[in-house]
């Protein structure tokens, strides 16, 4: 057999059975540190599947938590094909959830299928707002995206602080949020929707902002993939000196790269801002962005795999939540250890596992 059929035969490896490995491989360290507390691991991962897929309503919670990260790892795989570390999604959410809420705010009045639309491109170009500069400084200044989105989180973090104490904060109260928008700027709750086409689902916060993130993902796969611009953001990430001889513009290709990078970070704040709170909140983002980063490794950067990533990240979110209530020695704190071990092997580890079970692959084939 050649080596170029042999490789052909392979390729399922890396993006199908590496990743399932990797998950089985955490689950069981998993397993060992819930023993290790005195628990049944196998009444731990009952209850964590059971909170996160048991009915209805359960499924709905991890859907919801799902969108939020299906946004940011979409925005981490989109600058990482361009040879980009995108560590700003958090802050590009802060900013685009800041424009929705100031549209919401002003808007009271508009009909729904106006304010929706518009938000949408608020959003994304509140994101993509925050995200130029770093990538204006990677491009023209050659300052290193990574540093510079991380200090850009610092900064948004530290506007939103200040302008939810002191500017936009709700009159006659101490909790720094803003006013509740009018409902008219509410994104309707999925179980309404499909309640008007006849069916039957839990109440959840599960709201059209899923359709949006699932919607974004198509965009993207068909972007990267089936358009000259995706191919020459690929190329370029792929090798940049090749690909500026090719006639590619290395500072046009890394900014708009990072635009629709944080364009997509800002996409999640529609989620929260108008899908589930109804008014601006401190710390809105909640840690998305870096979870986001995760998801994309998990998900090998493709759309399809980030979606499979944020739906597991999404049940273990809400099936920890279940499980720290219903196994008091679990705490939120082991909860979010075990998550912290899947993000360690499944991200950070990925490729430990691939050359042995690719030797293993090969010696039986060649056997």
């Amino acid at each position: 057999m050649s080596p170029s059929s042999t490789r052909l035969r392979l390729d399922w490896v890396a993006p199908v059975l590496l990743p399932a490995i990797n998950l089985t491989v955490a689950l069981l360290l998993s397993a060992i540190v819930v023993l290790l507390i005195g628990e049944s691991p196998g009444r731990a991962l009952r209850t964590l599947a059971s909170g996160a897929f048991g009915d209805a309503e359960s499924i709905g919670y991890t859907l919801y938590y799902a969108s939020n990260f299906v946004f940011t790892g979409l925005a981490v795989a989109v600058a990482f094909h361009c040879g980009l570390f995108n560590i700003g999604a958090e802050g590009q959410a802060y900013i685009g959830g800041l424009g929705v809420a100031l549209f919401c705010l002003g808007a009271g009045s508009w009909p729904t299928v106006l304010v929706v639309p518009v938000a949408i491109v608020v959003a994304a170009v509140g994101g993509a707002a925050w995200a130029f500069v770093p990538a204006w400084l990677q491009a023209h200044r050659g300052s290193h995206v990574v540093i510079t989105t991380i200090m850009f989180n610092f900064i948004a973090s530290s506007l939103m602080t200040y302008l939810l104490v002191n500017v936009l904060i709700k009159p006659g109260q101490q909790s720094p949020e803003t006013r509740e928008f009018a409902p008219s700027t509410w994104l309707p709750q999925l179980h309404d929707v499909v309640r008007a086409l006849g069916w039957e689902i839990g109440r959840s916060p599960l709201n059209l902002a899923f359709v949006f993130s699932l919607l974004a993902g198509a965009l993207v796969w068909f972007y990267l993939w089936h358009t000259r611009w995706g191919y020459e953001l690929r190329a370029f990430g792929l090798n940049a000196t090749a690909a500026v001889y090719g006639g590619i513009p290395p500072a046009a290709t890394v900014i708009a790269a990072m635009a629709i990078s944080g364009a997509l970070a800002g996409l999640m704040s529609l989620n929260e801002v108008m899908g589930v709170q109804h008014r601006l909140l401190l710390n809105m983002p909640g840690g998305a962005g870096f979870v986001g980063i995760a998801v994309a490794l998990m998900g090998r950067n493709h759309p399809l795999g980030i979606v499979v990533a944020a739906i597991l990240f999404g049940a273990l979110y809400q099936g920890g939540s279940e499980l720290s209530f219903d196994m008091p020695k679990l705490t939120r704190d082991m909860v979010v250890v075990i998550q912290g071990l899947i993000i360690l092997v499944c991200g950070a580890l990925e490729h430990a596992l691939q050359a042995p079970i690719e030797a293993l692959f090969r010696a039986a084939r060649a056997e």
